[in-house]
């Protein structure tokens, strides 16, 4: 600002400036023309027209100079630097109890990058801040108006930048903060006057100097304590004088200006068109504002500031949705980077201010824990007395020496014995001495600061040095008992009236249990939903609730939701309360719990990342807790398009293990099959057919997703089969798979035993030859692997595991066997854990159950084998010259004979007996088809070929007497039959 236009009510104090500068720098330079532009910010703030009360954020001494100013001033509209699009949400503050945070929420953004979803903005409110006694004032008196003017919720993230969101993500991430300091999430924070040095080496100054820790401790010290008692214009020009210092001082971050002097221009702009539509008088208007903002100097500035130059930009259309969510100390502190305790201190320290002035704080009507009181009274119409012009109070409050006060050795000795008492029970060996000692020590280190009363911080470091010694018995350490004793960390509730419908809605459908939910903490829940069948509906919106919020917030203790199942008996630990905001946040998402989760099932299925498991998860969810069978379709017909789309096996396992549960439970619940579970049956089947000759070879693909490959198509062979898929492929794709990793070559060696491309024997003769040879042995371990995998897709393959397993273990020796060992447990663990248990039954089944045999065991495999045939063979030779015995057996059960020729269409009918003791009928058809029989031969391993008919006989008898296993076997199946 140009000298010709400041006042000369700061001429004094300029003059003393300029001969400090000139006495401390040698001559004029930069600092004479620092301390002179801030009298001129002063200077100009104070002669505004418009009121600014400058305003430090939770700051006691703020909150009480704005309670005696409204009383004083009474105006009929009050700016408020909040953002405007949070208006019509500030009257539910009555239902709520303090501290809580105004929240705007948008969960579907547009015009914004889609990765910044969801988009939060909160603005805490305590009581033990100005704004919050501006917005009790406007709101209960009659006649007066409040104004949001600051940026709606929408140009927060406007005027922000990609990389600086980003950049505070990270560093939100970097410190894990407890569940009190967690309240607003990832929200970004907005408050009245964010009051800090944006200079560090001018931060490290201030601190040294003042002798204090951290920035809170000096502005307690150093601004609190002198402006507690101070008169309405020393305190505005104290605090018009520390924002124009910050702001002077402050680096050049050009984006971070250029942010400040945008809110300013639309703050402005916002009050001057208010001003020009409803003709309010500047005199009786007050504007809140943070002190870094009161001493602006861009062109807007001002009732007669500049119009003209800026243009507030249109909003996106996101749709933003606005609610109370709960706040408290520890959320405060942890998003604006305050020293943990301070917003404590400050609560503590506005109830003793309140005390020692007796001013009268303004209090929301109906809100919890305030006193009713008579209906207020309206404005008086007449015109204000015109106030006098402000005079000099900087000079004096600078030259005056720091206010002593007086030890209050009783405060002082209340909390040494406090803090004791309270050590005692976290577990500390505190005594009688440690309170003396922390009350002496308190006084020391206040001595040491230049400070005649020992503030909180000073008894805090003395407690910490007399009574936590070399360790913490206890989760508390004596810092966070100190902040408790101080205050604690007190944590908002918003009441019914202010939640959400759909919050209010889980409210009331749990009402049957008989909890009260809205309060902190964890309460446990008890249903017998045999007993009581209406609580069946409480557990539905709980399993939705477990579903939909953070997992401590409901939790079961006892029962469990699974496809076909339900439980009879439920336990529960709700805390419901604790985790109100994510509730609320719901409540931002639609009208009931339902609607919430399918819209998030949806979106989950429809999304860009979406997988074929993940899809299949949402069609699983949708039936256990909507019990929606139309989302479940259309669900469904959905995994079918993203499986066709997927070119990897990263998702097999867990397809396979859906597609396994889906199946069974339509299989069991309903008469026919969904046809989308068919299509997605033969789907599948010819996918992964067309992907395991490339899985088998891809490195990136693990044992276990091959696996869970072999699996699919095993254990969905017959389904996919009926449904008219081809077997040839399984085997082409099978036959082109060439492996070369160990684990992948014993899982397609399984794989051929199934599908009878390789015997047992062949597989058993691989393994010993795996064993024997030197070079492969190192890797056996890797072959076992992939054995103990293959009883995913080949469970009947249990037998030949053990004796592989067991082979390694009987046949290397120990300078072989124990290096490579650790290696065989930790590739059984780790790839193979889930199919152990298989292994293991299989073992205790093979193994002898008695120490005392094992000396004489011999294994299964070591024994010999006999010829299942053997016995059948002999028989059918010692009576290979007496009458068959099926003619009597045919004989003497005609109807079962008959049964069988009617199946067979044979209307021939009974013929009587010949000379000959074998029936001619079938010699007659063996003889006429000759190529059947030979199909039948070659199918039942006989290669001996037609034997000649003797007398009486027929190419059949002979055919069945040479080939007695052929015959019984064929006996056996008719006798099945």
């Amino acid at each position: 600002m140009s000298g010709s236009r400041a006042s000369g009510v700061f001429t004094a104090l300029r003059t003393q400036l300029q001969e400090a500068a000139t006495e401390f720098a040698g001559g004029p330079d930069a600092l004479e023309g620092i301390l002179l532009g801030l009298v001129d910010d002063v200077d100009r703030a104070v002669r505004e027209p418009l009121e600014i009360f400058p305003v430090c954020h939770h700051s006691p001494a703020s909150a009480l100079a704005m309670a005696r100013r409204l009383r004083e001033k009474q105006p009929k509209v009050v700016y408020l630097e909040l953002c405007e699009d949070m208006a019509p949400l500030l009257t539910e503050l009555r239902n709520c109890r303090l501290p809580v945070a105004v929240q705007a929420f948008a969960g579907d953004i547009d015009g914004f990058p889609q990765e910044w979803a969801p988009l939060s903005v909160v603005a805490p409110v305590t009581e033990a801040s100005a704004e919050y006694q501006a917005i009790a004032y406007a709101l209960d008196t009659p006649g007066v108006e409040l104004v949001l003017v600051d940026r709606s919720s929408d140009h927060v993230f406007q005027w922000s930048d990609t990389a600086s969101k980003a950049e505070a993500s990270a560093e939100a991430d970097e410190e894990p903060k407890s569940e009190e300091a967690a309240l607003h999430g990832e929200a970004v924070g907005v408050e009245i006057g964010d009051l800090r040095p944006r200079f560090a080496e001018l931060e490290e100054h201030l601190l040294r100097h003042g002798k204090v820790r951290h920035w809170s401790e000096w502005w307690h010290q150093y601004v609190e304590v002198p402006l507690g008692d101070s008169d309405h214009d020393t305190y505005r020009q104290v605090m018009f004088l520390v924002g124009s210092l910050f702001r002077r001082l402050a680096p050049g971050d050009g984006d971070r200006v250029r942010v400040d002097e945008d809110r300013e221009r639309y703050m402005w702009t916002r009050m001057r068109e208010h001003m020009a539509a409803t003709g309010a008088d500047p005199a009786d208007c007050l504007y809140v504002c943070g002190a870094f903002h009161a001493a602006s100097r861009v062109e807007e500035f001002g009732v007669e500031g500049r119009s003209d130059s800026f243009t507030i930009s249109p909003r996106t259309a996101t749709t933003w949705q606005y609610g109370l969510i709960p706040s408290s100390h520890a959320a405060i502190e942890a998003q604006f980077g305050l020293v943990p305790g301070s917003v404590s201190i400050a609560a503590t320290q506005w109830q003793k201010s309140l005390k020692r002035t007796r001013v009268q704080p303004y209090r929301l009507e109906g809100q919890a824990g305030a006193r009713t009181s008579r209906a207020k009274k309206a404005l008086p119409a007449v015109a204000p007395a015109v106030a006098a012009p402000a005079a000099d109070r900087l000079s004096g409050f600078l030259r005056q020496p720091p206010v002593l006060d007086g030890l209050d050795e009783a405060e002082l000795l209340g909390w040494s014995v406090d803090i004791v008492r309270a050590a005692r029970r976290n577990g500390y060996l505190a005594s009688t001495a440690d309170a003396i000692a922390v009350f002496e020590t308190s006084i020391l280190l206040a001595g040491m600061r230049d400070r005649a009363k020992p503030t909180p911080y000073d008894f805090q470091d003395a407690a910490v040095t007399c009574i936590e010694k070399d360790r913490v018995p206890g989760r508390r350490d004596v810092r966070r008992l100190v902040e408790i004793m101080m205050g604690g960390d007190r944590i908002g509730q918003v009441g019914y009236e202010a939640l959400p419908p759909l919050a209010r809605d889980v409210y009331d459908r749990l009402e049957p249990l008989g909890l009260k939910l809205r309060q902190r903490g964890v309460q446990r829940a008890l249903l017998d939903v045999a007993g009581r069948p209406e609580l069946e509906a409480c557990s539905d919106v709980l399993w939705m609730l477990r579903r939909l919020m953070p997992p401590a917030a409901a939790r079961p203790i006892m029962g469990e939701r699974r496809l076909g199942e339900r439980s009879i008996q439920e336990s529960w630990d709700l805390a419901l309360g604790t985790h109100q905001r994510a509730l609320i946040e719901l409540g931002y998402e639609g009208v009931s719990i339902e609607q919430v989760l399918e819209q998030r099932l949806r979106r989950e299925a429809y999304g860009p990342r979406a997988t074929t498991a993940g899809v299949l998860a949402a069609v699983e969810d949708s039936l256990l807790y909507l019990r929606s069978g139309r989302l479940a379709d259309e669900l469904g017909t959905h995994a079918l398009k993203v499986l066709s789309a997927e070119r990897t096996v990263d998702g097999a396992p867990e397809v396979l293990r859906r597609a396994r549960a889906l199946l069974a439970y339509y299989r069991t619940s309903r008469p026919e099959l969904p046809a989308w579970i068919e299509s997605f049956v033969r789907t599948g089947y010819a996918h992964y057919c067309t992907l395991l000759p490339t899985a088998f070879r891809d490195e990136d693909a693990t044992v276990g997703q091959v696996a869970a490959m072999l699996g699919f198509l095993f254990s969905m062979e017959s389904l996919a089969l009926s449904l008219g898929c081809d077997r040839t492929q399984l085997e082409l794709a099978v036959a082109q798979s060439h492996p070369e990793d160990p684990s992948k070559t014993a899982l397609l060696w399984a794989a051929q035993v199934q599908l009878g491309t390789l015997s047992r024997a062949e597989l058993r003769a691989r393994c010993d030859a795996l064993l024997d040879n030197p070079l492969v042995v190192p890797s056996y371990p890797r072959y076992l692997s992939g054995f103990v995998h293959a009883l995913e897709p080949v469970p009947g393959l249990a037998d030949v595991v053990v004796e592989a397993v067991s082979n390694a273990f009987g046949r290397l020796p120990d300078t072989v066997l124990l290096p490579w060992l650790p290696l065989l447990i930790t590739t059984l663990r780790k790839g193979a854990g889930d199919l152990a248990p298989l292994l293991i039954r299989e073992a205790g089944r093979v193994f002898p159950g008695r120490l005392p045999t094992l000396d004489s065991w011999v294994p299964p495999w070591r024994q010999p084998q006999e010829d299942p045939f053997a016995a059948s063979r002999a028989r059918h030779s010692a009576t290979a010259a007496q009458a068959p015995r099926g003619l009597a057996l045919l004989a003497a059960h005609p109807a079962a004979c008959d049964a069988v020729a009617g199946l067979l269409g044979c209307e021939d009918g009974w013929q009587r007996l010949g000379p000959s003791p074998v029936p001619h009928t079938g010699t007659a058809l063996l003889t006429a088809h000759p190529a059947t029989c030979d199909a039948v031969a070659e199918l039942l391993g006989c290669e001996e070929g037609w034997a000649a008919a003797g007398d009486g006989g027929a190419p059949g008898t002979a055919l069945a007497a040479g080939h007695p296993a052929s015959a019984e076997a064929l006996e056996a199946l008719l006798a099945d039959a």
